[in-house]
Order: structure tokens, then C-alpha cells, then sequence
């Protein structure tokens, strides 16, 4: 795996949190539907888990080594 830029990460970690931000107003707007579609609902609110978990891993990667 080649390693990224700093600039290319802090670029992919703003689109995780724009996508992450985009898949908040979408369920928020499903769920106001009624009835609503609970497996796409479902689906989403794991989409939405797994970029956040995405956009923690960058974070972390992007901080430096610290010894302590």
C-alpha cells in the first residue's frame, strides 16, 4: 500500500465526514416518512457506523507517534 500525503488524507477524511454528514440528513428525513423503510433505514445507520469508524482510523493515523 503506498502511503498517502498528508494533504491526501486531511482531503479523504473531509469526504468521509461530508458523506458521514450527508447519511445524518438522509435517515433523519426517511424516519420522518411514515411508514417508513426500515431495512434501507437499517442500512444506512450501518453505512453511517462504518464511515465513522473510517474517519476515526484516518484521525488516528494522521496524529503523530507519541512516546511517552
Amino acid at each position: 500500500m503506498i502511503d498517502e500525503t498528508t494533504e491526501e488524507m486531511r482531503a479523504r477524511l473531509e469526504n468521509l465526514r461530508s458523506e458521514h454528514r450527508d447519511l445524518d440528513d438522509v435517515i433523519m428525513r426517511l424516519a420522518d416518512d411514515v411508514p417508513f423503510d426500515q431495512l434501507k433505514l437499517k442500512r444506512l445507520k450501518k453505512r453511517k457506523l462504518a464511515l465513522k469508524d473510517q474517519i476515526i482510523s484516518l484521525e488516528s493515523a494522521m496524529l503523530p507517534d507519541i512516546i511517552a
